[in-house]
């Protein structure tokens, strides 16, 4: 993590500025733990350990992910970063710019699934559930939210890097949740992503969500199925792919051929999963989010002075 004096730091300073707060670092900096832990080893209510957690995961210094315990989702945390360095003289860092793609759900580009599988405009049902065949339907693009039990779906994006532009990270955002007949927020299912036909890495979505409505969620959309999803940053950078700050694998940009002029990304539920408990993705006018697929890639501009 690069700071410097601008106001864009402070969320930053700001977290570092409490006693609590810079314990519980050093706790995670020995191993990720919940909330609940957190708050016993501080001495305070977990009431007040998640306004701290907070705190810190706004200013991009923990990552903290909903997982299975024993009775039930846990909050866990995990360091977002393994050092800071502050810049307090020279030139101002240049400003952090970016390519940004949105991918609306239905622009997928190949697949092969197997039901229970659907999608949905944000005014219809596309065809007849568990039927694979409407997802190559002409209306597909519409869709704004699809979901399957097995298989993958595969989407491209153009890349528009330039040759003075250098790749520092790119971002894929999304909001994800398994498939369960019905619905179930215990229903754990290994979801795989994919970048030019490399593995980037493995993970276990906690469950099917269907306890309250989706914010966005239409309100024809029946009660009894996938209302929303959890929204999931797969980052990948010089150092490795991390999904919400916690590594998922030492794949890097390098390895992924960022420079390649069309991008290929991909999300499957393999035969071979612990989990196999299907995968819905949800877009702009559903769940909870109202967000397509994003890619976003960061750069820094390379100045080349005149001889």
């Amino acid at each position: 993590m690069k700071l410097d004096l601008s106001p864009d730091s402070l969320p930053v300073y700001e977290a570092l500025a409490s006693p609590v707060r810079l314990h519980v670092l050093r706790l995670l900096a020995e191993r990720p733990m919940n909330v609940k832990e957190l708050a016993a080893s501080t001495g305070l209510s977990s009431a007040i350990m998640t306004m701290h957690v907070r705190k810190l995961s706004e200013a991009g210094l923990i990552a903290t992910q909903m997982m299975p315990g024993k009775s039930g989702l846990q909050k866990m945390c995990s360091l977002g970063v393994s050092a800071a360095e502050i810049r307090l003289l020279g030139n101002a860092l240049p400003p952090r710019q970016s390519h940004r793609v949105e991918i609306p759900v239905g622009h997928y580009s190949d697949f092969y699934i197997e039901p229970t599988c659907g999608l949905a405009t944000t005014d219809k049902i596309i065809g007849t559930f568990d039927d694979p065949r409407y997802f190559w339907e002409p209306e597909r693009i519409d869709a704004a939210v699809l979901w399957f039990n097995k298989g993958f779906i595969e989407y491209k994006a153009p890349n528009y890097l330039l040759s003075s532009q250098q790749p520092t990270e790119l971002v894929l955002t999304m909001e994800i949740a398994s498939e369960a007949p019905g619905t179930n927020n215990n229903y754990p299912s290994d979801i795989t992503f994919r970048f030019n036909g490399v593995t980037l890495g493995t993970w276990t979505s906690p469950g099917d969500y269907g306890d309250k409505r989706g914010k966005f969620t239409p309100d024809w959309w029946p009660s009894q199925t996938n209302q929303y999803g959890l929204l999931k940053r797969l980052r990948i950078t010089g150092e490795g792919t991390f999904m919400d700050g916690l590594r998922l694998s030492d794949v890097t940009l390098e390895d992924i051929d960022i420079r390649r002029r069309q991008w290929t990304f991909g999300l499957s539920v393999e035969d071979d999963s612990l989990h196999i408990g299907g995968l819905t993705l949800f877009g702009k006018g559903f769940g909870n989010y109202n967000e397509h697929l994003i890619l976003e890639l960061f750069y820094t501009e390379t100045i080349f002075a005149k001889a």
